[in-house]
C-alpha cells in the first residue's frame, strides 16, 4: 500500500468568506464543485472548503467530537475494495473506525477513521477519478 494524501478538506464556519480567503484572498483556482462545497487546486492537491457541519455529519461525528479539528485528510484509491482494505487496516493498527466503507451520494464509495491522534481520515473510491487513486 502507498498512502497519499490527495486531498483536505477544511471545515468552515462561513463558506462563502472562505472562498473569498482562499480564492480571490490567496488567488487558489476554484473548480467546478458540488453544492455546499468549494474545491480549489493547490499545486497539484486538492482543498476541499466544507461546512463543519456538514463534514462532521457525514463522517457521522457531531463536529463538537473532543480531538476534532475540523480538518479530514483524504486518501483516494483504485477501487471499492481498497476502501474496505485500508479501513480493515487503520482499525487492525489500532485506529478507531469512525463510518465503515458505504456508497457515497455522489457515486463513490468511502469511509472514516481517526488515528491514533484523533486526525480524522476519508478513504474513498471516486469512480470519476479526478483525484488520482494510484495505490
Amino acid at each position: 500500500m502507498k498512502l497519499g494524501l490527495s486531498m483536505v478538506t477544511l471545515g468552515v464556519i462561513d463558506l462563502k468568506a472562505s472562498i473569498r480567503f482562499y480564492h480571490e484572498g490567496l488567488g487558489l483556482p476554484m473548480l467546478e464543485s458540488p453544492p455546499g462545497a468549494a474545491l480549489m487546486r493547490l499545486n497539484g492537491k486538492w482543498i476541499e472548503l466544507s461546512s463543519l457541519s456538514n463534514i462532521a455529519q457525514e463522517a457521522g461525528m457531531k463536529p463538537e467530537c473532543p480531538g476534532y479539528s475540523g480538518i479530514n485528510l483524504t486518501y483516494t484509491v483504485s477501487s471499492e475494495q481498497k476502501v474496505i482494505e485500508i479501513l480493515d487496516r487503520a482499525r487492525e493498527a489500532g485506529g478507531n473506525l469512525i463510518k465503515k466503507a458505504h456508497k457515497a451520494k455522489w457515486g463513490g464509495c468511502h469511509g472514516y477513521f481517526m488515528d491514533l491522534d484523533k486526525h480524522l481520515w476519508e478513504v474513498v473510491y471516486n469512480p470519476l477519478n479526478w483525484l488520482g487513486g494510484k495505490d
